[in-house]
């Protein structure tokens, strides 16, 4: 028991919100220590040798040599590339531990509620394989609603709404249980996907992932808005083959987006349809709160709010609010045993 203990000082428990978009990493006792990209380059001519991780991965994107390619290893919430994701995994948890190699950290990592035991297993052993002694799983809707100040241990509904960059979680919980949940593969990659897509069909012009994300965060929307805004975009013309500029407007970006955006608002209809009618009148006050990165789409909670009735909340930073509701499992070890899958 001693030796326990001891081993437990210098042992860093992590929460990890794995994302398809971003993984972030969160500390006991100092919070949030990496915000990164999911991405990695690795040179192909090499063995598969990892060039660069995160940030200076993702400024690779589009923009590398044939033996170089930027990956994303995630992929709908769940890993795609066990391999490189568990080299992604250990880069993040050896610098989170100050590159203390001797250092085996207890890990909870939060996974999307339509997850299967085998993506579940995948989970745990690529994290046991970077570095951790042990692995928890809880659900990022659970996470999510937590870490936006929900009181999820009340006997009352709470519907948060986590739109990440591979899935949206859509779950209603009540007393530390989730009621109803539903996990869609439709989110922030998704919108860039259609940007370039509506961009390549309207227009003739091919755009990068980097150029969609910046259409998306700068002029995207899924309400219409107060005043017009348009922004210039670079690409290449799929006719003629050489760069080009043009003017894109708000407008053409909603058109673009309002497949993802109602199927999102369809499946929020959805769960509040099936939601038991004693928590669904909850809702009348409490509203529904939106968080992830993709909750900061200009609008989205106004659409929300036209189309269901009920009130809807950004939460406080949508980016964060899964890895620390995370965190918060971590200093309460008894809501942890409780929520863990």
């Amino acid at each position: 028991m001693a030796f326990k203990n001891f081993f437990s000082f210098f042992t860093n428990d992590l929460a990890i919100d794995l994302g398809t978009a971003n993984t972030l990493l969160f500390t006991k006792g100092k919070g949030i220590v990496i915000r990164e990209p999911s991405i990695v380059a690795i040179n192909r001519k090499n063995n598969n040798k990892v060039e660069a991780i995160g940030q200076e991965a993702k400024e690779m994107l589009g923009r590398t040599p044939g033996n170089i390619i930027a990956i994303r290893p995630m992929k709908d919430g769940v890993i795609a590339d066990f391999e490189v994701t568990e080299k992604m995994l250990e880069y993040f948890i050896r610098k989170a531990c100050n590159r203390r190699r001797w250092i085996r950290p207890r890990i909870v990592i939060c996974v999307p509620s339509g997850i299967t035991p085998v993506e579940r297993r995948a989970v745990q052993d690529t994290a046991l394989r970077a570095g951790a002694s042990e692995v928890h799983l809880v659900l990022e809707a659970m996470a999510a609603a937590i870490g936006a100040g929900l009181p999820i241990t009340e006997p009352g509904g709470n519907m948060v709404v986590n739109i990440g960059g591979g899935t949206t979680d859509i779950a209603v919980i009540s007393l530390s249980g989730i009621v109803y949940s539903r996990s869609i593969r439709v989110a922030g990659n998704e919108m860039d996907t259609a940007i370039i897509q509506y961009i390549k069909r309207k227009y003739n012009m091919l755009v990068g992932e980097r150029t969609a994300e910046q259409i998306k965060i700068e002029i995207g929307s899924a309400f219409q808005l107060e005043e017009s805004i348009s922004m210039d975009i670079k690409g290449r013309d799929l006719i003629e083959g050489i760069p080009k500029t043009l003017s894109l407007s708000d407008k053409e970006v909603r058109e673009a987006l309002s497949d993802i955006t109602s199927t999102i608002v369809d499946a929020v209809k959805v769960a509040l349809e099936i939601t038991p009618p004693e928590l669904a009148a909850d809702f009348v006050d409490k509203g529904i709160i939106l968080t992830g990165g993709g909750a900061l789409l200009r609008g989205i909670d106004l659409r929300l709010r036209e189309e269901t009735g009920v009130p809807v909340t950004l939460a406080e930073d949508p980016l964060t609010s899964v890895v620390m509701g995370v965190g918060v499992m971590l200093e309460d070890f008894e809501l942890l045993r409780k929520l863990t899958i």
